[in-house]
């Protein structure tokens, strides 16, 4: 893994893992564009994230088996052809199966980063996993403020054209850069997906992993969810593209946080997990207490993104030393339980801010932070074991 390939890979995992987000500041105007109520926008986002789902769980396990310089750049053609789909869709059910396909076939991002692990001597491993983990966040932090305003110079069905284009360039660099490594064993289909949960079950750390990673999550995106709530009600009452911007700060915490695959590297991965939720917890009080101050608000941003995206880094460099044969059923593990838990913040949002604000959004977020708290303080000898 050297620093050019690093660095494609990175890339890469975070345009196709980006294009789940395209549509997000695009709702409304999409809406339009077809003559459906506004609210029918959401349905664009949910098919895309269903998509994603499913192509998590019947395509990353392949990577165990299938020759990934092979597979890899072939999911990145078909993403950038249903992307291309999605731009000439002539009707808004038409547009919805586009983009179900979008997100069956963008889970190129997720079979690179366990690739990575493979590739990767072991001393630099949590370096290499930690910039390709890294770059999916940047992506999805990046692809929700290009796509609003490519938006609004170019149109809604531009930015999936663009964004195909830039795929299928990728798909030909990977195509000559990934190496074909020895065979590995065929495994029927059918048992290659039931193995994902023998291993949950065979390995204490990755179950207690898994935890850590889907909980974390969920105050991931409860967090984010909410805080478009509060910049966009008084006393901020920002434009959605101002609102954007304030992703920017985001993603500067998630390129600070790069570089924990370097604790993990040094033996120090357990330590550093309660290192970042104590942060998570610390930016979480910040931005509950500063909820009136744009400055105090952007620093508990740029906190928790460093400690969500450091928690990330060390969760899944640490599932891939568990067992180098499963590695993409792993991260097939992992980021489903992360999918479930997003799922759930999401959801979380809504209701607490309905009952206190964003004081009650953060207490709640806390709240669960101090549960992940609980998890890795009394089982950090099954974290420890590999």
């Amino acid at each position: 893994m050297s620093f050019g390939l690093t660095l494609l890979f990175a890339v890469a995992a975070g345009a196709a893992v980006g294009n789940l987000y395209l549509a997000q500041p695009l709702l409304a105007e999409i809406a339009q564009t077809f003559g459906v109520p506004a609210g029918s926008g959401g349905l664009l986002v949910t098919m895309t994230q269903a998509g994603y789902a499913v192509g998590i769980f019947l395509i990353v396990p392949l990577g165990d088996t299938l020759q990934r310089h092979r597979l890899i750049p072939a999911m990145m053609i078909l993403s950038a052809l249903a992307l291309i789909a999605s731009a000439f869709a002539p009707s808004f059910t038409l547009l919805l199966a586009a983009l179900a396909a979008v997100g069956l076939t963008t889970v190129a991002g997720q079979i690179l980063a366990p690739l990575a692990g493979d590739l990767a001597k072991p001393e630099q491993r949590g370096r290499a996993v930690g910039t390709v983990i890294s770059g999916v966040l940047v992506g999805i932090l990046v692809s929700r403020t290009i796509s609003g305003f490519l938006a609004d110079a170019f149109g809604w069905r531009a930015i999936y054209l663009c964004a195909a284009v830039l795929i299928i360039v990728l798909a030909i660099l990977l195509a000559r850069a990934l190496p074909a490594l020895p065979p590995r064993p065929a495994v029927p289909y059918g048992r290659l997906l039931r193995s994902i949960f023998s291993t949950i079950r065979a390995h204490r750390a990755v179950q207690v992993t898994l935890v850590l990673g889907a909980t974390v999550f969920s105050v991931f995106t409860m967090f984010w969810t909410g805080l478009t709530l509060l910049l966009s009600a008084p006393p901020f009452s920002y434009a959605a593209s101002e609102i954007g911007l304030v992703g920017l700060v985001g993603l500067a915490g998630a390129l600070a946080a790069r570089r924990a695959g370097w604790l993990h590297d040094r033996g120090w991965s357990v330590p550093s997990t309660g290192g970042a939720l104590v942060l998570a917890l610390v930016s979480l009080a910040i931005s509950g207490f500063g909820a009136t101050s744009i400055a105090i608000t952007l620093i508990a941003v740029f906190l928790i993104d460093i400690a969500i995206q450091a928690l990330n880094v060390l969760n899944q460099t640490r599932l891939f030393a568990v067992d180098p044969t499963a590695r993409s059923r792993l991260n097939t593990a992992y980021v489903s339980c992360n999918f479930i838990g997003g799922a759930i913040g999401s959801s979380l949002a809504g209701v607490l801010w309905h009952i206190g604000g964003w004081f009650a959004l953060t207490l709640g977020g806390g709240v669960l932070i101090g549960f992940a708290f609980l998890v890795w303080a009394t089982q950090r000898r099954a974290l420890t074991l590999k």
